[in-house]
C-alpha cells in the first residue's frame, strides 16, 4: 500500500492525518510484506482479499483488489460471482477452501471454526500454507478496519 495520502478535503476521510501514530502503518506494511512473500498463489490471495473486503464493506480495498486482480488477468465472471463462490463451479476446490477459511475467520463472532470446516481447508493446504493463508486473512481484515473505519475512499492512495 502506498503511503502518499491525498488531502482529505471533501473525500469523506474521517481523519486529517492517517499517519498520526507513526509506527502503525510501517507495522501494517511489514505484516503485508510477509503475506506478499508467502508461497500462496497470487490469484488465490486476491480472491481472498476481495471476499473479505466484501464482507467488511471496505470500498477502498474492494476497488484496489479488483483492479489488481483484473490487471493480473483474473476473469470478470470469477470476480462478480465471488459472493456466490460456494454455489458455482468457477473456483477450484483449493480456492473454495481458502474462501471458506476467509469467511469463517472474518465472521468469528457469528460462526465458530468447526472441525468440519478445518478438515475441509486442511485437505487443500499444507501446514505452512495454512498459516500463511491465515496471516493473509488477518492482514486484509486489518486493512479493512483502517480503511472502512476511517472512510478512506477508493483511489485515495
Amino acid at each position: 500500500m502506498k503511503t502518499n495520502i491525498k488531502s482529505p478535503g471533501n473525500t469523506g476521510f474521517r481523519l486529517e492525518n492517517l499517519h498520526a501514530a507513526p509506527a502503525v502503518f510501517p507495522a501494517m506494511l511489514a505484516l503485508q510484506e510477509v503475506v506478499n512473500g508467502s508461497r500462496l498463489e497470487k490469484p488465490l490471495l486476491e480472491l481472498v482479499k476481495i471476499r473479505v473486503s466484501t464482507l467488511n464493506r471496505c470500498a477502498f480495498c474492494l476497488d484496489m483488489h479488483h483492479r489488481d486482480a483484473v490487471a493480473a488477468g483474473e476473469k470478470p465472471e470469477r470476480l462478480y460471482l465471488l459472493p456466490a463462490w460456494a454455489e458455482v463451479a468457477n473456483y477450484s476446490p483449493r480456492e473454495k477452501a481458502a474462501l471458506l477459511w476467509a469467511e469463517t475467520l472474518t465472521r468469528l463472532a457469528v460462526e465458530h471454526v468447526s472441525d468440519e470446516i478445518f478438515a475441509t481447508v486442511r485437505a487443500q493446504f499444507e501446514e505452512a500454507e495454512l498459516v500463511e493463508l491465515t496471516l493473509a486473512i488477518v492482514a486484509i481484515n486489518g486493512w479493512n478496519r483502517f480503511n472502512a473505519g476511517f472512510r478512506v475512499p477508493p483511489g485515495a492512495f
